[in-house]
């Protein structure tokens, strides 16, 4: 990991009640045409709000939808129908007010762990001086201070994460979408990935979303959790995550948390593709 693990979150996250809804999604669909010309409905009439600074988790199961509706609010991918705003402008393409970490950090083999890092700036043309400043900050708070010169052979695949994270962060967006980022890890990195996630979100403040089919780890994580039907994806449930923080991981054992995993499997009762 390259550093020492942490168990407890340094400090409380950041008070929600009256903020303003960041993230606004009404009515929205995704269809996929095919090569025969059949129509593959991916998403169904989804709808959901997120405020300013919350940590928001996608649960489901494979197939659902969730990386579908992420590439959507990245601006990558167009929607079929309804709307969705950031910040109460319509997502129409990509945006430098989100950043993206993907399942895998792709980062550039060529490129040390600075140079990384910096490719968002680089592509945007920004004003390298201040960047890096915030670059190196940021290297720092994730952790990886000192290994500015590495190369991505040189490093564990969390620490190819981390970088991926700070990449993400560089050119300080106001949202961060991350696409089941920790899915290639073993369980014992993972774990750890997650309380390097929460104290990062704390100390940075940023609106986060994040996917992925582990029930404990939505839970873990957020302040709510969008729960997806399979295919098409609709939003069956959005639960209210109340335990409270900081977190740590002997929080897994506790009966509310045993709860929440309960209230979620329920809706899912007949599939065997999530996680324990």
């Amino acid at each position: 990991m390259g550093t020492e693990a942490r168990t407890v979150l340094p400090a409380e996250a950041p008070a929600l009640s009256g903020l303003p809804a960041l993230i606004t999604a009404r009515a929205l669909n995704k269809v996929y045409r095919t090569q025969t010309g059949e129509d593959v409905v991916a998403l169904r009439d989804v709808g959901f709000e997120m405020r300013a600074g919350e940590f928001v988790t996608v649960v489901g199961p494979s197939g659902c939808g969730k990386s579908t509706l992420l590439k959507i609010l990245a601006g990558i991918l167009a929607r079929s129908s309804g709307s969705v705003t950031l910040a109460g402008r319509p997502i129409e393409g990509p945006s430098r007010d989100v950043g993206v970490v993907f399942q895998a950090p792709v980062l550039l083999p060529w490129r040390n762990v600075l140079q990384n890092v910096m490719l968002p700036i680089d592509i945007q043309k920004r004003p390298r001086a201040e960047a890096e400043a915030r670059a190196r900050a940021l290297l720092r708070l994730v952790g990886l201070s000192g290994f500015e010169t590495k190369y991505p052979g040189e490093l564990s695949g969390g620490m190819q994460q981390r970088v991926g994270i700070t990449r993400a962060l560089v050119h300080d967006p106001a949202l961060l979408l991350m696409d089941e980022p920790f899915g290639a890890l073993d369980a014992m990195t993972r774990e750890q990935m997650n309380l390097e996630l929460l104290r990062i979100w704390t100390e940075s403040r940023k609106t986060v979303m994040l996917v992925t089919h582990s029930i404990p780890e939505a839970i873990f994580l957020a302040d709510r959790v969008i729960v997806m039907s399979p295919r098409p994806g609709r939003i069956t449930d959005i639960l209210d995550v109340d335990l409270p923080r900081p977190r740590d991981l002997a929080m897994i054992n506790s009966a509310r948390f045993g709860e929440h995993v309960a209230r979620i499997r329920a809706h899912f009762q007949s599939l065997g593709a999530l996680d324990a």
